[in-house]
């Protein structure tokens, strides 16, 4: 609210779920109908979202969260508390670890069991949508992740960002932990999910711009693209596309 205060917005309505969403899309009586929706949520949320898509504009599919870690090394305690930050979001988040070290993995675990202890939403996402996948190397762990198209892509090391990624986000290093990114290292944090990765980034100022095309032609330079415009006319069989060149040029 306070971001949108800073931005010069007139008008804002506190509401949320799918119920909102179907407010926006359709109207009502307190809320207009909107161009566009924009923004991630739980279950009930992506669904609303995709069912009013044909008759409003929508971002992506969006929720619920997930990341994906490709690690061969590093500390089990760090890797388990970014699953299971992740994991607190929502009974629906999804956390992976992919690794192609035996030992690192069953740490992992292990700390993930201990620190996981009480939280019962980060157990019961863990559990559904959670998973340790071992890899014969490094090559097929970012492949693998790169299947994924995960939301939020964490890599232990610089070097395993130069191989091909498909990811919402990409955090490199131990240090560049994915709950940065929420709060305080600049990057958008509206991210695809569900492997929408695999064709567009994050929201960004684009998505609120409309990109339309302006054509201005004189009569000498639609006398030189008449060669190619009739005969591509009518080889389509579109022959009033060619008669409506045709009589500008008489």
């Amino acid at each position: 609210m306070a971001a949108a205060m800073e931005a010069g917005v007139t008008r804002l309505f506190r509401v949320g779920g799918a119920h909102a969403v179907a407010a926006l899309a359709y109207g009502t009586q307190s809320i207009p109908r909107v161009d566009k929706i924009v923004g991630p949520g739980n279950r009930y949320v992506a669904a609303a979202k995709a069912l009013v898509a044909r008759d409003c504009a929508i971002d992506f599919y969006a929720g619920p969260t997930e990341i994906v870690i490709v690690a061969g090394a590093g500390r089990p305690e760090w890797i388990a508390a970014d699953l299971i930050a992740q994991a607190e979001h929502d009974p629906d988040a999804r956390g992976v670890l992919i690794t192609w070290s035996r030992p690192l993995a069953a740490r992992v675990v292990t700390a993930v069991s201990e620190r996981s202890a009480g939280r019962a939403v980060v157990r019961k996402a863990l559990t559904a949508n959670g998973a340790v996948i071992l890899a014969r190397n490094a090559d097929e762990a970012m492949a693998l992740a790169a299947r994924f198209a995960p939301e939020h892509l964490v890599l232990e090391r610089e070097s395993l960002a130069k191989r091909p990624i498909t990811a919402g986000s990409v955090f490199i290093g131990p240090y560049s932990a994915q709950a940065a990114g929420d709060y305080a290292i600049g990057s958008n944090h509206v991210l695809p999910t569900a492997g929408a990765a695999r064709y567009r980034g994050g929201l960004s100022a684009a998505d609120f711009v409309r990109v339309m095309s302006v054509q201005r032609v004189t009569r000498a330079g639609l006398a030189r693209l008449a060669p190619t415009i009739l005969p591509l006319a009518r080889a389509e069989g579109l022959e009033a596309h060619a008669e409506s060149i045709e009589v500008r040029l008489k």
